[in-house]
């Protein structure tokens, strides 16, 4: 497989240090070509811009209502209230945008506004958004440096941008999706020798062990593995609970081809065409991050029943009493959010909470332990 970007569209700051790498170096990773475009400290995708809204690439649910934000901050609240009143947790936001769903999920709940506020994030532009609206936040780059606590944790849209490792079988082995120069020396999607081990060697832990068939697809992410592991050290050694909300698949249902895509001007682009300037994101397959979480109790939604279940219908009718000009407004940021066609059933929630815990608000017995 060789697939090359278009030549005229890569003169960006970071084709240039790509394709200076690859030249001494040798091909990389799908993995290490994400966290030079998202992350590069100068010219990475993250540090450079606020990329959400009209005047961005791409439109989050914090951003279409703020009804989303409110009914995540009901939900933490409640789970506040389990652990007792005695226990003080963080508050935890990894990614959080321009930090409108944490500043939606406050108002909605006061009893929040006591916790300390965390919030995870690289951008230094967004970390500027974030304050706007977040006065009393402190800022980190990862989950560990959080102090120890009980844990209340929000990830929307997080984990689909944490970098990913791509594997593509050839009828025998597996072979892992790399990076390299193409023709004319532009960047270009080619694939590993045959990982060694043998014709049943998984690429993934988990992963079936009978040799690939010819065009299936594998992918894994050893960062958002450790991310989730993380969550489920802190949730079992201090208790707490964890949302995880992302566009995604539960295992049975993982899509037939690879999952990485660029989207730049809320369009589709090549993802190996301007590094730097597009966001790159994946689909997680939502079974292997709860097994990343063990020991936790993982429950599973789609998003629509999820905040159907937590009363964002019955929240809509009640702004679109208090502000009628804006009632068609209203409904229509409820369907994008709720309906299977929208953003309904496309992103799922998984609720993580300590070992044997019944469901919490918002799901059903649908469990992985």
């Amino acid at each position: 497989m060789r697939q090359a970007a278009d030549p005229g569209v890569q003169d960006t700051p970071l084709a240039a240090l790509l394709r200076a790498r690859i030249a001494a170096d040798g091909p990389i990773s799908i993995a290490a070509y994400m966290s030079v475009a998202l992350g590069h400290p100068e010219h990475g995708y993250y540090a450079t811009r606020d990329p959400l809204g009209a005047a961005g690439d791409f439109t989050t649910a914090p951003e279409i209502s703020q009804m989303f934000g409110e009914m995540i901050g009901l939900w933490l609240a409640e789970r506040q209230t389990s652990l007792g009143p005695e226990t003080r947790p963080v508050l935890v936001e990894l990614g959080p945008g321009r930090g409108t769903l944490m500043a939606d999920a406050l108002r909605a709940a006061p009893p929040l506004r006591s916790l300390p506020l965390w919030l995870i994030e690289i951008s230094p532009s967004l970390r500027a958004e974030q304050a706007k609206r977040l006065a009393s936040a402190q800022w980190a780059e990862t989950l560990d440096a959080v102090p120890e606590a009980p844990l209340l944790l929000v990830a929307n849209e997080f984990i689909d941008a944490l970098p990913m490792r791509q594997y593509l079988g050839d009828g025998a082995r597996w072979r892992e999706v790399q990076v390299g120069l193409g023709e004319g020396g532009a960047l270009a999607l080619g694939l590993s020798a045959p990982l060694p081990g043998g014709p049943t060697a998984a690429p993934l832990p988990g992963s079936p062990t009978a040799a690939p068939v010819r065009g299936a697809w594998a992918e894994q992410s050893p960062a958002a593995e450790r991310v989730m592991r993380e969550i489920a050290r802190r949730i079992a050694a201090h208790s707490g609970a964890a949302l995880v909300i992302d566009y995604g698949y539960r295992a049975a249902g993982r899509p037939a081809g690879p999952t990485l895509q660029a989207v730049r001007a809320h369009a589709r682009t090549d993802p190996l065409a301007a590094p730097g300037e597009a966001d790159l994101t994946w689909l997680p397959d939502f079974d292997a991050l709860a097994t990343a979480a063990a020991p936790l109790a993982a429950f599973h939604a789609p998003q629509g029943g999820f905040l159907a279940a937590l009363g964002i219908g019955r929240r809509a009718e009640a702004l679109a009493r208090a502000r009628p000009a804006e009632a068609g407004a209203i409904a229509d940021a409820l369907e994008r959010l709720t309906l299977p066609q929208a953003m309904g059933t496309r992103f799922r929630v998984l609720a993580l909470v300590p070992a044997g815990s019944p469901a919490p608000p918002g799901f059903s017995e649908e469990r992985t332990e």
